[in-house]
């Protein structure tokens, strides 16, 4: 009997020391700090999570209960919001939602609540910018053994990091909503257009583009950033070790604050298990866009003993960042050339030259969800600088990716287990993803965060949120408190997700049956989009309130949104990751 109990304690032992086995710990302490960080060679003073960018990768399990104590040793007030997870609302970690007010400075906050999902998350601060760099991963182990086997598991979180301090960017875009857009048209550009299109089309081009005040290099807000894996630059080259044979579980989760990243590793199909902490039939794919606050999950298997790279580009190709799939802590991979940025065109917007009228917000041919990206971008390899880049470059949101390339898309995405509740919407409530790129002010419905009455529904209602983007931008599109069902064409097997990018001038539908009561913010998560008015309040009613009712609790909204921006800053962080 004690040589068994040896020989059970040895393999138990062994199972641990080869790193496939979960360190599970329920309670951590976590402290919200300034520290020097480096960012493209500069020492520069960012908020932190226990002395790190980012913090501690936090490891629960499923049915156990958390306690997480947040300590703040900064000036301001902080919070910690945890990303995907079920909760009570006062654990949503929110300021103003739900009575949170947040954690002042010199105090501390203990989060408790019941772990009711597995699956890849993430934690951040959602104190005005603070989020760049106040974040970390969570892993949450099954109840029962995942139905995907992996020899080795990793967590990949991405990130962007720019010196600046995070309300001067801010201030930076309010005064110029192209200060960062360093990729504008130039002369040159409209003659070699006049020369492939002629000189009509490419001028009517130029007006229309005038006309909206926007340039198609607008991919993106914000450009110069540092991009990172688990904290680390180019550089310091992140590597994830395994062995021959082996299937590693590669845990994607984009923490960035404003940027969609375009994920691959050359040589390597990824097939992806799990979308947004939930499981999926396996889909192998070679390429997948991420929105800000996705994750998935996939699955490589390495077939020979070398180094492959893993590259995630920013879809305006102003950097990237890397890490390395290797057996030994020495090696590198091969870095691909960069490939040349795409270009946004009228299709874009569903608009035609013959005039500017937005396209049906139910064209289903436009949604992203049902958009196979393989036969389209016909990418070239180029360098860094946009002057040695190929000179024809992709045209069109969904393009730059090499022909015949798979790029998951949305309508691949199908969920492992049949949907409970397949009942029709009783309603649908449309969410308008709308904004002023000039004065850079970003709207739900045209109206700023606090301007409008939250959108409310009752205690198991069903519900159909339909979001149409009349920008030229992406907006992933965050729901706190529950997932939705992402309308795919997959029936009954509709994906569970909590984060959606909805392309510009197109549609995403999700279904949703509402059972979390409280308030929960609903928000686009690209950071400085949010904190410049893109967000709502979507209020669960507690069961038997009537239609008219207000609950005081729930209504309560943060302060200094609803008024202006100069009330925004009482809430807004300082220096950003």
């Amino acid at each position: 009997m004690r040589e068994r109990t040896i020989a059970i304690l040895g393999a138990a032992l062994l199972w641990v020391a080869s790193g496939t086995a979960p360190a599970f710990a329920g309670n951590y302490q976590l402290a919200v700090s300034t520290a020097k960080v480096e960012i493209g060679g500069r020492a520069v003073e960012k908020m932190t999570i226990n002395g790190g960018v980012p913090g501690p990768t936090l490891r629960l399990r499923e049915g156990e209960d958390a306690t997480i104590t947040v300590t703040n040793n900064t000036g301001e007030t902080t919070s910690v919001h945890w990303h995907g997870i079920l909760l009570p609302g006062m654990m949503d970690g929110v300021p103003g939602f739900n009575g949170f007010k947040g954690i002042a400075p010199g105090t501390s906050y203990t989060y408790t609540f019941k772990i009711r999902q597995s699956g890849t998350y993430w934690y951040h601060s959602h104190s005005g910018t603070q989020d760049q760099s106040v974040l970390g991963a969570i892993v949450i182990d099954p109840a029962k053994p995942s139905p995907f086997r992996a020899d080795r598991d990793y967590v990949v979180l991405l990130g962007d990091a720019t010196p600046e301090d995070s309300d001067r960017v801010l201030r930076n875009l309010k005064a110029d909503s192209g200060y960062y857009n360093y990729n504008k048209r130039t002369l040159v550009d409209f003659f070699g257009d006049v020369e492939k299109q002629g000189l009509g089309a490419a001028l009517k081009d130029r007006l229309d583009w005038g006309a909206m005040r926007m340039d198609p290099t607008d991919l993106a807000d914000v450009t110069g950033y540092s991009f990172l894996v688990n904290g680390k630059t180019v550089e310091r080259n992140e590597t994830f070790l395994f062995g021959k044979g082996e299937r590693v579980r590669l845990r994607l989760i984009n923490g960035s604050a404003m940027t969609l990243f375009d994920v691959r590793i050359p040589g390597l199909k990824m097939t992806v298990v799990a979308a947004d902490g939930n499981d999926v039939n396996p889909v192998p794919v070679d390429e997948i866009r991420m929105g800000v606050a996705e994750r998935y999950d996939v699955i490589v298997e390495p077939k020979d003993e070398r180094a492959y790279t893993f590259v995630a580009e920013p879809i305006d190709r102003t950097g990237y960042a890397r890490a390395t799939l290797a057996t030994a802590e020495w090696q590198e991979g091969p870095v691909p050339e960069r490939r040349p940025r795409a270009l946004l065109s009228m299709a874009d917007m569903g608009m035609a030259h013959a005039g500017h009228d937005m396209a049906s917000p139910d064209a289903g041919t436009m949604d992203h969800s049902t958009m196979d990206h393989s036969a389209m971008g016909h990418a070239m390899a180029g360098n860094a600088e946009d002057e040695e880049v190929a000179e024809i470059r992709p045209v069109g949101w969904a393009s730059g990716f090499p022909p015949g390339a798979k790029v998951l898309a949305y309508s691949d995405l199908r969920s492992l287990r049949a949907r409970e509740d397949n009942d029709a919407p009783a309603r649908t409530i449309e969410m308008r993803l709308t904004g002023n790129m000039e004065r850079y002010v970003w709207t739900l419905n045209g109206e700023k965060f606090g301007a409008a009455p939250p959108v409310r529904v009752r205690y198991g209602e069903r519900v159909r949120l339909t979001f149409v983007n009349e920008t030229m931008m992406a907006h992933p599109m965050h729901l706190h408190g529950m997932f939705f069902e992402l309308e795919n064409g997959t029936g009954n097997r509709r994906p569970l997700k909590d984060t959606v990018i909805v392309p510009p001038g197109q549609s995403v539908s999700v279904v949703l049956t509402a059972r979390e009561v409280g308030a929960w913010p609903l928000h686009c998560h690209l950071l400085y989009h949010m904190v410049s008015g893109m967000m709502t309040a979507f209020v669960v009613e507690p069961p038997g309130t009537a239609d008219n009712a207000i609950t005081p609790d729930q209504a309560v909204l943060p302060l200094g949104f609803a008024q202006n921006d100069a009330a925004r800053t009482a809430h807004a962080g300082h220096g950003g990751m």
